[in-house]
């Protein structure tokens, strides 16, 4: 029911792929979450077992048991690899999710009783996690640079055979040589102001304040679909306004939520949309674009579906409320439909009406 991400799914721009491998990367990280907690559980549960009162002692409570080796984090490693393969902004998300889920372990032995909760959550979590996930992800990351290693005549491929180093030069040349080029493209990327008509500033995103056109065409009158004097076919990759207005509202109260309740959800949905969102502001003066938050998307949909939840109720609340709840919920997802609809042939490249088209363009900006 969003624009933007049915817009950028029927191109070929490397973020709907960034998209992709961080969304699979989170899911990794929650099963891995939901596992290390059955672990920890079965092997407290072992050793209040052997225990004469049949609850673990004092010294088994004093760091809580080693979890053994996370094959969700693997899994996880994998997909962050692939997703900085597919763009560097990926490295966020590396860090944020890599905190994340560490975060977990700690408060999962917290509950569970064990005293020295922060520095077991370190030793015996922690530290396995950055050594399970983090040269997972560097080894998918180097493979998918195996063209540019095969080939003799790829951008700064020689670049270490005339440039020897007395510091570096015990790392291979090829491995030098990737190096250098990565800094050279991050320092040219740094510094890239070029004017667009469609850049957006990230003040903009969450607004969508400049969706960004990649096509706008006017058939003229007699061409196949166009019966009217004035037509337009047009894609502009604005969102649905229910979902980006409603989620960038949503946030606040995630926010609240989290701060105040110390939600784990909220805080795994906070983690994404930081990693994805705050990073750009460092460079104000880089050209960018809407379809840059493409990749925390989806966690921006999690933040308005945690929003709705709220106002659909707990389980347990009086029916009244919880059926004014569902009446409210319904009301957005059906006006969400109902948006979808009406902005469909601006994202697909109907040929409609000029004064159809000009309907559809809330802001100015989206002109």
């Amino acid at each position: 029911m969003d624009g933007h991400h049915l817009v950028m799914s029927r191109t070929s721009l490397l973020d709907i792929f960034l998209m992709f491998w961080l969304l699979a990367a989170f899911g990794a990280l929650l099963m891995d979450r939901d596992d290390g907690r059955r672990r920890l559980a079965a092997r407290l549960a072992a050793l209040a077992g052997g225990a004469k009162d049949g609850r673990p002692t004092a010294v088994h409570l004093a760091s809580g048991p080693w979890l053994g080796f996370r094959w969700w984090r693997l899994a996880a490693g994998v997909c962050l690899g692939l997703a900085v393969g597919t763009k560097w902004s990926a490295l966020f998300f590396v860090v944020a999710f890599g905190l994340m889920t560490v975060f977990w372990d700690m408060s999962a032995r917290r509950i569970a009783g064990i005293r020295s909760w922060p520095s077991a959550g370190i030793i015996k979590d922690g530290i396995p996690a950055f050594f399970t996930m983090i040269p997972a992800a560097t080894a998918v990351y180097l493979s998918t640079w195996t063209g540019w290693f095969l080939s003799n005549d790829a951008y700064y491929r020689h670049w270490a055979d005339t440039n020897p180093s007395a510091t570096w030069g015990w790392i291979p040349g090829p491995l030098r040589s990737l190096a250098y080029y990565h800094v050279q493209a991050y320092n040219f990327h740094q510094g890239l102001s070029s004017p667009h008509p469609y850049s957006a500033s990230p003040w903009t995103w969450l607004v969508m304040g400049r969706p960004t056109s990649f096509y706008y065409e006017s058939p003229k009158p007699g061409t196949p679909g166009c019966d009217l004097p004035n037509c337009t076919s047009a894609i502009l990759s604005v969102g649905n306004p229910v979902v980006w207005w409603g989620a960038a509202i949503a946030l606040f109260v995630v926010l609240f939520w989290w701060a105040g309740r110390r939600d784990w959800r909220a805080g795994a949905i906070l983690a994404g949309v930081a990693a994805g969102y705050l990073p750009w502001f460092m460079y104000p003066e880089r050209t960018m674009f809407y379809f840059y938050a493409l990749s925390f998307e989806p966690f921006l949909v999690l933040a308005l579906v945690y929003g709705l939840g709220l106002v659909l109720g707990r389980s347990g609340a009086p029916p009244w409320r919880r059926r004014s709840g569902l009446y409210l919920v319904g009301l957005v997802v059906v006006l969400a439909v109902l948006l979808s609809a009406f902005f469909y042939p601006v994202w697909t490249a109907e040929v409609i009406s000029y004064q159809d088209w000009r309907m559809r363009m809330w802001m100015p900006s989206w002109i």
